[in-house]
Order: C-alpha cells, then sequence, then structure tokens
C-alpha cells in the first residue's frame, strides 16, 4: 500500500503503518492537550497505541486462521479507521471462510477476558467515558475489545460479519450473487454511518462509511471479474494493438508515444522480438517531473521483471500475477517473442463486455 513502511516482520507477515497513523496520533494527542494537559495527552496517545496494538492481534487472529488454509498473509498495514490484513485469497469454502472471518474478533473477546480477569471494570460508563482520560484505562481497552468485537459481526460486507454473511449465503446460491447481497448490505451500513457521522459531527465515522462503502463495492467486483476469468485464457484478454520502444528510445521518444496514444505501458523490445520490460507511464512522468534529460534511454525506467505466460495460460492465473504488483504481463509465444500483454483495466474491460 502506498504511503506506508515496514515496521518488520512478525509471524510469517510485514507489519507496515500508514503514515497517515501518525496524524491521527498527533491528532488525538493534541486535543487531549489542550484539553487537560500534557498528562491527558500521553495517556490518550498510549490508549491509541494499545488499541492498535489489539487491532494488530485481530489482524493475526485472520492471518492465522487463514495460513491453517495454505494461505498466506504477505502484510498487514495499519491505517488510521483500523488494520488491514492483505490475504493472498479468501477461501471459497464457506466453512473455512466463516472460520477466518470469525477468527478476528475471537481474538477481542479473548483480550477482552483477559483484562477483566485482571481486574478491568466494564459496564455502560465505562464504555461512554472511553474517550476520556484518567483512571479506568484497562476498563476503556477492555470495552473497545468488546465493542470491536460486536461491531466486526454487523452483517455488512466488507466487516467481518459481512464475510460470514457471504459465505452463509453461498450454501444457497453462487459465490458471485452472495458477495453482490453482501456488498449492497455493507453500502446500506455505511449510508447509516454517513448519515450518524454527518448528524452528530463526527469525521472518523463518515471516514469509515466511505471506506465501507467504496470496500463492499471493491469486493463485490473482484468477485464477479474471478468469477469471468475462470471460464477464460489468456489469448482472449490480451491487448494485440499497441506500440513498442526500442532499447536505443530515450525518455523523449516515449514522451511522445504518450502523446500519440492512450497507452500507459509500453513494451521495450529487442530487435529479435524478445520482451526486455515494460516502461509505464506512471514511472516515465516522475522521472520527468525529476527534470531527467530528455536524452536519457527509456530503459532508465523500465521495469525488467514483467511475468510471462502462454497463450492457453488461464485468465485466473494472470490475474493473480497483476495482483502482485506487476504492470502489466506479457503473453509470449514459445520461442519467447511477445505476442500481447494483459492489464488490470482490459481484464476489467472484458468482464463489463462478457456481462459479468
Amino acid at each position: 500500500m502506498t504511503w506506508s513502511f515496514s515496521l518488520g516482520r512478525l509471524l510469517g507477515s510485514e507489519l507496515r503503518v500508514h503514515v497517515t497513523f501518525f496524524l491521527l496520533l498527533a491528532w488525538v494527542g493534541f486535543a487531549a492537550y489542550a484539553e487537560g494537559g500534557p498528562a491527558a495527552a500521553l495517556d490518550n496517545v498510549l490508549f491509541i497505541c494499545a488499541l492498535f496494538a489489539c487491532v494488530v492481534a485481530h489482524e493475526f487472529g485472520h492471518a492465522l486462521m487463514a495460513r491453517r488454509y495454505g494461505i498466506k498473509t504477505p502484510d498487514i498495514t495499519l491505517l488510521p479507521i483500523g488494520g488491514l490484513a492483505r490475504l493472498e485469497r479468501m477461501p471459497e469454502s464457506p466453512k473455512r471462510e466463516i472460520a477466518v472471518a470469525l477468527a478476528g474478533p475471537a481474538v477481542n473477546v479473548v483480550i477482552w477476558a483477559v483484562l477483566v480477569a485482571l481486574g478491568a471494570r466494564t459496564d455502560v460508563q465505562t464504555l461512554i467515558a472511553v474517550d476520556g482520560t484518567g483512571p479506568g484505562f484497562l476498563g476503556r481497552l477492555a470495552m473497545v475489545n468488546l465493542f470491536l468485537a460486536v461491531f466486526n459481526l454487523i452483517p455488512a460486507f466488507p466487516m467481518d460479519g459481512g464475510r460470514v454473511f457471504r459465505a452463509l449465503l453461498c450454501f444457497w446460491m453462487d459465490r458471485v450473487t452472495a458477495t453482490r447481497y453482501a456488498a449492497y448490505a455493507g453500502q446500506a451500513v455505511a449510508v447509516i454511518l454517513g448519515f450518524m457521522g454527518l448528524s452528530g459531527g463526527n469525521p472518523v465515522l463518515v471516514l469509515i462509511a466511505v471506506f465501507v462503502f467504496i470496500a463492499a463495492n471493491a469486493e463485490s467486483q473482484e468477485v464477479a471479474m474471478r468469477a469471468v476469468t475462470r471460464r477464460l485464457m489468456a489469448r482472449e484478454a490480451m491487448i494485440t494493438s499497441f506500440e513498442t520502444l526500442s532499447p536505443e528510445d530515450t525518455l523523449g521518444t516515449a514522451a511522445q508515444a504518450v502523446i500519440r496514444t492512450t497507452q500507459h505501458e509500453f513494451p521495450v523490445i529487442e530487435h529479435d522480438g524478445s520482451l526486455l520490460g515494460f516502461v509505464t507511464r506512471a514511472k516515465l512522468f516522475a522521472a520527468l517531473a525529476q527534470e531527467h534529460p530528455r536524452s536519457e534511454p527509456a530503459t532508465s525506467v523500465m521495469d525488467p521483471d514483467i511475468p510471462r505466460v502462454a497463450l492457453a495460460s488461464g485468465l485466473e492465473a494472470v490475474l493473480d500475477l497483476l495482483h502482485k504488483g506487476a504492470p502489466a504481463v506479457a503473453v509470449c509465444a514459445e520461442n519467447g517473442a511477445m505476442l500481447g500483454y494483459i492489464t488490470r483495466e482490459n481484464v476489467g474491460e472484458l468482464m463489463v463486455i462478457r456481462g459479468r
């Protein structure tokens, strides 16, 4: 995820934090300082750090359960609105998806139980004062964990309860339809949260509502796209009409190609027809913005790590390669010559044309 950096690896996954998380800490600290002085600021900042440690534990609950089913979690990212565990894929068995989805809230329930056993006071007054300072640090933390468990179990996608809802629907209907209904439920909840946030003057709730609405729609599109790609091969999705660059072409030549075409990526082809890599419009613009000489070879901004597949390769495998960050996937003949390439955008266009 852009604008995030690594804190290291933990239990087989890279732990990352988004820079906006520190903006949240600064905002919480400043607001508490203005109201109660340095002691209040320190208390609130420590509480947010402890809360996000619980969020990390929640995400590792998902990751470790997914690992039992052979699914890796490359990274977990801390965001101001929570955590995001990036699983390679969700298990398509409804029972396994339910197990992975419930593992996160189960961790929060365990944390709540441990804190209560340590003497944390949990009642309605503690929940009301959860954003306060002073005594009851453990009580506030316990109540927040209980709230996170309950909130995540709301049957609306993309929350954990929504995944459980989707998995249960899969017992009666196909996965694409089940995901669509779960996404609709998620978007309905997002509208309610957004209204509550706007009417109550709570910007965090509005931010969560926007995230839930967008994520629900994105997941529905992703599942629908995969359903289409399982039935198709690489040859049916590849772009075959495109301009190429040669190893001798310069940044200036590439810039003219961008103006002349609608391409976002340009294959760099050797004289024997083999692929060297791709020059993307984003990297080209970044180089020009940094005032690289236009006479500099275009290969200086080329991405050489382009996955290659055969004509008869399944399109779902191509989509997996694109998800790993490749700007494109080259479709090559047996002799290595590039016949075409596939991007995530043209897979999406194919899905629309095929009627999802």
